[in-house]
C-alpha cells in the first residue's frame, strides 16, 4: 500500500478525533494537530495497536502563522509529502445577539475559524504544489450556518460564510496544481459527554433539535478522501433528517 499523509486539525476530540481514527483505520498516516498535548495524546491511545505508530501528535496554534509554517515543515522533513488536509478546528461562542458580540469573540471565532483554515490551506498549497508527484485534497468543515444562519450567532455564520469562500477560492486555484477543494457542512451530531441542549429557533422558540451519530460525518469523510486524483465533491451536507435547515432563517 503507497504510504499517504493526512493532517487533521483539532484532532483532539469530537469531530476532529472520530475523523482522523477513521483515516487511520483505512491506512492513513494522520498527523493529530491541536492546542494541547494531552487530547492528542488520548487520540493517538484511541487507535488500534497496528496503528498507533501511524498516529503522530503534533501541537500547533493554526491562528499563528509561525506555528503553522512549522507544522507544515514538520510534515515535509518527515513525511516528504501531504495528500490530505482535513481543517476541523473551530472555536465557538455562545448565542448572543449581534448588539452584544464582544469583539474579543468575535475576532477569537474568526481567527479559529477563517484565518486558521487559510493558514493551514496555504501551508499546504506550497507543500503539494512542490512535492512529486504534486497534487493532493483539502476538505474543509463547514456548517449549516455556511449557508443559513441561526439567530443570534453572527460571529460564528460570518466565520462559516467565509470557510464557503475560502473552499471555492481554493477549488479553483487549485486546479493546476492538481489540488481538490471540498466542504462537509456538518449539521447536530450528538454531543459526547452531555445532552443536546435546546437552541434557539427563527420563530423565537427554544427547541431541542435532533441530532445524528458522529460516525455518519466520519463516513464522508473517508469517502471524499478516498477519491482518486481528479475526482472532488465539491460541497456536500451531512445532517440529521428532521433537523431545521430548509427554511430554517
Amino acid at each position: 500500500m503507497v504510504e499517504r499523509t493526512a493532517v487533521v486539525t483539532g484532532a483532539g476530540s469530537g469531530i476532529g478525533r472520530a475523523s482522523a481514527l477513521g483515516l487511520l483505520a483505512d491506512g492513513w498516516t494522520v498527523v493529530l494537530v491541536g492546542r494541547r498535548d494531552k487530547p492528542l495524546e488520548e487520540t493517538a491511545a484511541l487507535a488500534p495497536p497496528e496503528a498507533r505508530d501511524r498516529a503522530v501528535p503534533v501541537t500547533a496554534d493554526i491562528t499563528d502563522p509561525g506555528a503553522v509554517d512549522g507544522l507544515f515543515d514538520t510534515v515535509a522533513r518527515r513525511f516528504g509529502r501531504l495528500d490530505l488536509l482535513f481543517n476541523n478546528a473551530a472555536d465557538t461562542m455562545p448565542y448572543v445577539p449581534v448588539e452584544e458580540v464582544e469583539a474579543a469573540d468575535w475576532h477569537r471565532v474568526m481567527d479559529s475559524i477563517a484565518t486558521g483554515t487559510f493558514l493551514c490551506s496555504q501551508a499546504a498549497f506550497r507543500l503539494m504544489k512542490r512535492q512529486e508527484p504534486r497534487g493532493g485534497r483539502i476538505i474543509n468543515n463547514g456548517a449549516p450556518s455556511s449557508q443559513v444562519p441561526r439567530p443570534d450567532s453572527i460571529a460564528f455564520t460570518a466565520a462559516k460564510h467565509a470557510v464557503a469562500g475560502l473552499t471555492r477560492s481554493l477549488s479553483l486555484d487549485g486546479r493546476r496544481y492538481d489540488i481538490s477543494c471540498g466542504q462537509i457542512d456538518v449539521g447536530n451530531v450528538t454531543p459526547e459527554d452531555r445532552p443536546q441542549p435546546a437552541v434557539r429557533q427563527a420563530d423565537g422558540s427554544l427547541r431541542v433539535e435532533p441530532t445524528m451519530d458522529v460516525r455518519h460525518v466520519v463516513d464522508m469523510v473517508r469517502a471524499m478522501a478516498a477519491l482518486p486524483p481528479g475526482v472532488n465533491i465539491q460541497s456536500v451536507l451531512v445532517m440529521p433528517s428532521a433537523m431545521p435547515y430548509v427554511g430554517r432563517g
